[in-house]
């Protein structure tokens, strides 16, 4: 596989470094991608850079990973309009490890190969490198003049940020460009991928490589990846989707990716997946057929889900929609675990009421009007369960005056009311 031919069908390929291509047809190359380590997890705005070094791996080529716990206690200028909150070095040693575990699935760690990925720390070669060493040995070879015509410097001194640019934030390209060249002495690498963001702190990298040592050095950026309509990619109401499971569930993780818009689907579907070519073209002609359908989003979600957490995940999280929106059963239902069953109704309508009342057994009348008010009398809950428009935990309510115990609490704690098809209730018993 071309490695560049296959990020440009894929929609990834922003700008390059004449010279690129060559080098990749005419070797076994070693590449880099920087992933900041300010999280103990990655969220899907760091998909694509993970995803380029999937790809560079699938071609033959071998990936590094770099976490920049020297470079994440300071923080990137590139894109931001304030300088960030510095780590402790605990912090980021956790933050490192747990980051390595969610890089092992999309990359091969741990095989013989001779392309096998790598993960490098920037910390390990930056904690005893002094101030003095780094002003003579790295300073010296770039000039001001070359760091303040780069736009990540410019957008901060022009006034677009509120607080200017601290000098720590401008040494950052300075350090990032050590990397690389600390990388191509080390490892002989060659060439670092990243977001087109980062363009002018690569190619400080190669400007050093070339100025210190003359070795090659290239550059390959993909696009930032935005939403059709403008909005930011990744970004929710609730905030980032995370690829740990602590922090989004892969219920939420999947919906996010169901719910993405036709035109987002066609492009997310080339990034974030490793569908072959001739299977997104069958896709997008399928869903072209019958958009109602959603094929391109429902494959993408499954692709990526079962990718990032597992099949079983993905399983649970079909399963859980269709409680939603589908004809689920009560037993689909009591198999949800609790984190499910609140992302699910999140958002729906909740009541709590006295579990010590329900020990003795309550009328659901009373329970649904007086305790928590799901109807608003109980002539029209009466109405609704006689015409068999009324559930309870995905079971039709049989008659308005069951006595409800305990014993149909999910989870030991909740009641799930269903009124006509789409009307949800969450009684929560405390």
């Amino acid at each position: 596989m071309n490695f560049v031919e296959e990020l440009t069908w894929r929609g990834m390929v922003h700008t390059m470094m004449p010279g690129t291509e060559e080098l990749l047809a005419k070797e076994q190359v070693t590449a880099y991608l920087g992933i900041d380590p300010t999280a103990d997890s990655l969220h899907i705005g760091h998909l694509c850079g993970v995803m380029m070094l999937r790809h560079f791996q699938r071609c033959g080529h071998k990936p590094l990973a770099l976490v920049g716990g020297a470079t994440g206690m300071i923080g990137d200028p590139s894109g931001k309009s304030q300088e960030r909150n510095l780590l402790t070095e605990e912090t980021l040693r956790h933050n490192v490890a747990c980051i390595k575990k969610q890089l092992a699935k999309f990359l091969d760690f741990d095989s013989d190969a001779p392309n096998k990925a790598e993960l490098v720390n920037n910390y390990d070669w930056m904690k005893d490198f002094t101030f003095l060493d780094f002003a003579r040995e790295v300073g010296k070879h770039i000039t001001v003049n070359y760091m303040m015509a780069k736009d990540s410097v410019q957008k901060r001194l022009n006034g677009e940020a509120r607080d200017g640019l601290s000098f720590t934030e401008f040494t950052y390209q300075l350090l990032q460009g050590y990397d690389f060249l600390h990388l191509n002495e080390t490892k002989g690498c060659k060439l670092q991928l990243g977001g087109s963001d980062q363009w002018g702190n690569i190619t400080t990298g190669t400007e050093l490589i070339r100025r210190t040592n003359g070795n090659e050095a290239y550059a390959l950026v993909c696009p930032l990846i935005t939403k059709a309509d403008g909005g930011k990619f990744g970004k929710t109401e609730s905030g980032n989707i995370w690829l740990d499971p602590r922090y989004t569930s892969p219920y939420k993780f999947y919906q996010f990716w169901l719910n993405v818009s036709d035109e987002d689907a066609a492009r997310y579907i080339k990034i974030f997946t490793s569908l072959s070519k001739e299977e997104v073209e069958a896709l997008t002609a399928e869903h072209a057929e019958a958009p109602h359908l959603r094929v391109l989003q429902k494959r993408l979600a499954k692709e990526v889900t079962v990718m990032v957490h597992s099949e079983e995940d993905y399983n649970a999280a079909v399963e859980a929609s269709g409680i939603l929106f589908g004809n689920a059963t009560s037993d689909a239902l009591k198999k949800l675990d609790e984190d499910t069953l609140l992302a699910v109704f999140e958002g729906v309508p909740q009541f709590e009421i006295s579990k010590d009342a329900l020990a003795e057994g309550v009328k659901a009348v009373d329970l649904f009007v007086d305790n928590a008010a799901v109807f608003a009398s109980k002539g029209e809950m009466r109405k609704l369960v006689q015409g068999g428009g009324v559930s309870l935990n995905k079971e039709k309510l049989n008659a308005f005056d069951q006595v409800i115990t305990t014993a149909d609490l999910l989870d030991e704690k909740y009641l799930l009311v269903q009124r006509g098809k789409k009307n949800y209730y969450l009684v929560i018993a405390k």
